[in-house]
């Protein structure tokens, strides 16, 4: 996709802080930091969302994610990462290319990524649960 700023960094059109990279996707520091190390899984082909992403595609992801992620716990010694992907504006996704965030984690680094739970009831539960799976 022409205007989008990831495929070109992706495809190596705009210089990046590249690293891992294969055929199928690049994996960069990002520019505006959680952490240090804070990195971005992005596929070289243009997919806005997961919803748009194969299927195959995605577990490449995931196994990418996996190896940069044991990478960078043994190089930085984070005490733990999060790896966390947003779809839609709503969801906090600002580019509208897939990518999976890998974010290390430090003990009081002041980050945080969290919601507030709910108390839905049981009945609550069940309702949603028969609406997702068709009951």
């Amino acid at each position: 996709m022409d205007s989008c700023i990831f495929c070109k960094i992706a495809n190596g059109e705009i210089p990046s802080n590249t690293i891992y990279e294969d055929d199928k996707f690049r994996v960069i520091l990002d520019n505006g930091p959680a952490t240090k190390g804070h990195a971005l899984v992005i596929p070289k082909e243009h997919y806005a969302n997961l919803f748009e992403m194969p299927q195959d595609l995605l577990a490449d992801a995931a196994v990418v994610a996996k190896k940069v992620a044991t990478n960078i716990k043994e190089k930085l010694s984070c005490d733990g990462l999060n790896l966390v992907q947003n779809n839609g504006e709503t969801a906090g996704q600002t580019v509208m290319h897939f990518h999976l965030h890998i974010i290390p984690r430090y003990e009081n680094d002041g980050q945080h990524i969290l919601w507030n739970p709910t108390s839905p009831s049981a009945e609550e539960l069940v309702e949603v649960k028969n609406t997702i799976v068709g009951a």
